[in-house]
């Protein structure tokens, strides 16, 4: 019964997992609507981003900043609170290691899921050429949301 579990457990975080990854968009400049933004209009101005955005990432400009290393910092960090937090309430049933444990694997699990829906923001260096490309190209970026 509890490998069913377990199992179960493990195909529901690769599920989850999957969708955060699909679901997650990379973050975008806002043009302000200057003359060009205007002459060019919304549809020219989102090709333009995406040209800029492809000629960055050519350049070697990566667009996250290490999702990866930022989901195992926020499951390691989960884990650590919560074998703390489950140990302190482990003991006070007379069961601190086992409290522990589950209490690791509670913090781990939601520490995982805090990483893989939290969105990463883009390097300075992506940030820095897309801005650079489109002010090239006659826009105003205002910031990036």
């Amino acid at each position: 019964m509890r490998d069913r579990g377990v199992a179960t457990l493990g195909r529901s975080l690769a599920l989850v997992a999957g969708m955060a990854l699909v679901g997650c968009a990379n973050p975008k400049p806002i043009l302000y609507p200057n003359a060009h933004y205007r002459q060019v209009g919304p549809e020219a101005a989102e090709r333009d981003i995406e040209e800029c955005k492809e000629l960055a990432k050519g350049a070697g400009a990566t667009p996250s900043q290490g999702k990866a290393g930022q989901m195992a910092g926020s499951t390691v960090a989960g884990a650590g609170v919560g074998a703390a937090s489950g140990a302190v309430g482990g003991a006070v049933v007379g069961a601190a290691g086992r409290g522990s444990a589950i209490g690791a694997a509670g913090g781990a699990t939601a520490g995982l899921l805090r990483g893989l829906f939290r969105r990463s923001p883009p390097s300075q260096a992506y940030i820095g050429f897309v801005n650079r490309c489109l002010k090239e190209r006659g826009y105003d970026p205002v910031g990036w949301e």
